[in-house]
């Protein structure tokens, strides 16, 4: 197991590799002329996005966890499911919605126009189309990465260091602002990283609206200079903003500690909130999810329905190629994550550990650098290859591997294996070592072991991981259009491709159907939060 677990891990982890060795290329003319044209403005505009994507999730995400957490007020448990919501919207369509609702030719302008009888250019009106649009929409649908981590740290707190607090004489705002938000700093820090971290990936958003982000520009370089090498170099300078930031915070609280109070007593009683200042706060709880999933999913299904494609051969097309696709990745994935997950449980050296570790790296990488990493390498592969196997066999064989649809499910599998592993890590951790050691006794191999013991238990964990990694890749934009076969589109691609003509109600069923599908892991985690 130790063996296969390494090997899996120098597979996967190839294009990483691959995209490291890209440093030493010889790009310098690309590099003088981004230099002298544009690469000033991915940095600002991508430092811009990022810092008003950062504000915006710990605005919402932290204000909404402590009062859903702490605080009693009509409607509460229902507001905590809703906050939830936006996360099944990607930050494309969202974009694509409000561009519908918004723009010129959208209904709230057509009404203002109709209502003061102004013409266009005669009043102001918010761009929507631009990097503030950008940070804005990016930030309805992240906050739920700190929403989630800050309320569990917020639950997770001993009511006895507030009673104390307030003991202390203060009050509700103070007994927040210095005890229970330290407290939660490493969630809140956490949640933050991942909003980030997607913030720096988003392709889809930042090119409807016209930002020039260091997504846009690799994709500028892909595709304009035709130099992989150079859109490589990009993407891990792209990267190196995440690394940064990580390590600062990390050093930033290198001297402080947190611990769990040793006299643990749950939440029993929350502060309770009534008359006006109830109403402010359902309204505080239920604008992010009014903005961030109500509002645009009611847009997509009206506009839907006045759409034909419903009942179109080739939309049907759309759906199974996204279904499928996202189906044998899901399956993979999960596959890879038991073999992974068994031989971390076995053996406990420090090869099959880094196996494990370097296996979940890919999730911390966005899709367009892993795009870029594995057609580096299977064109690399191929163009190694298909010479001797075409002289051998007489035939012309095309591209075997980058060309294909294993390129796309290979991307896939480095991006989420890392969230199919945490799940059955999490699962095998709560099955007692000892029952391995009862069936090993009774003359069972490991992998019987694991197929006839394991798997079964693990059944809960794995269907998680498979419905997670289903939606993640149903979702995925910038991998698959650098990666898919010509003539091969996905519900995702598809709704990108529309938009990008404008054609936005065209796009609302492929968007829609997006929508529906990333809800069933919504719901899955609410059940399993309100169960824990």
């Amino acid at each position: 197991m130790s063996l296969i677990s390494i090997l899996i891990a120098l597979l996967l982890s190839a294009p990483i590799w691959v995209m490291l060795g890209q440093i030493f290329v010889d790009t310098l003319s690309i590099w003088q002329h981004l230099w002298q044209t544009v690469l000033l403005d991915y940095v600002t505009n991508s430092l811009l996005l990022m810092f008003g994507v950062g504000v915006g999730v710990l605005l919402l995400g932290v204000s909404t966890a402590w009062l859903t957490s702490c605080c009693e007020f009509p409607f509460r448990r229902s507001l905590t499911l809703l906050l939830l919501l936006p996360m099944a919207m990607p930050a494309y369509i969202i974009a694509y919605t409000y561009t519908g609702l918004l723009d010129f030719a959208g209904p709230v302008q057509s009404w203002i126009r109709a209502v003061t009888g102004l013409a266009y250019g005669q009043y102001w009106f918010p761009p929507i189309r631009s990097l503030t649009g950008a940070m804005l929409m990016l930030a309805l649908v992240l906050y739920p990465y700190v929403y989630l981590l800050a309320r569990a740290a917020f639950l997770a707190q001993s009511s006895t260091l507030l009673d104390v607090s307030r003991t202390l004489g203060l009050s509700a705002w103070q007994s927040f602002y210095r005890v229970t938000l330290p407290m939660a700093r490493p969630a809140i820090i956490a949640g933050l990283s991942l909003a980030l971290m997607e913030t720096l990936a988003d392709y889809g958003t930042v090119q409807f609206f016209g930002v020039t982000t260091f997504t846009t520009g690799i994709f500028r370089t892909f595709y304009g200079f035709g130099d992989a090498a150079a859109a490589a170099q990009l993407s891990l300078l792209l990267l190196s903003f995440v690394v940064v930031l990580v390590a600062l915070e990390k050093y930033s609280r290198r001297r402080i500690g947190y611990y769990a109070a040793a006299n643990y007593r749950p939440i029993q009683r929350r502060m309770p909130i009534q008359g006006w200042r109830a109403l402010l706060v359902i309204g505080i709880c239920f604008g992010p999810a009014l903005l961030g999933f109500i509002l645009p999913a009611a847009l997509l299904l009206t506009w839907s329905l006045s759409s034909a494609q419903w009942f179109d051969t080739a939309f049907l097309t759309l759906i199974w190629h996204s279904f499928s696709l996202a189906a044998g990745a899901a399956l993979i994935s999960v596959s890879l994550a038991f073999v992974l997950a068994y031989a971390a449980r076995l053996e406990k050296n420090r090869a099959t550990q880094w196996a494990v570790q370097v296996t979940a790296l890919g999730y911390a990488m966005p899709g367009t650098i892993i795009a870029i990493g594995v057609i580096i390498s299977l064109s690399g592969l191929d163009h190694y290859l298909v010479p001797h196997l075409e002289a051998l066999f007489a035939v012309d064989l095309g591209l075997l591997f980058s060309g294909s649809l294993f390129a796309l499910l290979f991307a896939y599998t480095i991006r989420f294996l890392a969230v199919s592993l945490g799940s059955v890590q999490s699962g095998l951790l709560a099955i007692k070592p000892s029952l391995d050691a009862s069936a090993r006794l009774l003359g069972r191999t490991p992998l019987q072991v694991l197929t006839s013991i394991h798997v079964p238990l693990l059944r809960g964990s794995a269907l998680t991981a498979l419905l997670i990694v289903f939606v993640d890749v149903l979702k995925e934009l910038p991998g698959t259009l650098i990666l898919r076969p010509f003539n091969f589109n996905t519900l995702a691609v598809r709704a990108y491709e529309l938009a990008s003509d404008e054609r936005l109600i065209d796009a609302a069923p492929a968007s829609l159907m997006i929508v529906l599908v990333g809800l069933l892991p919504v719901y899955f985690l609410n059940r399993s939060i309100n169960r824990s």
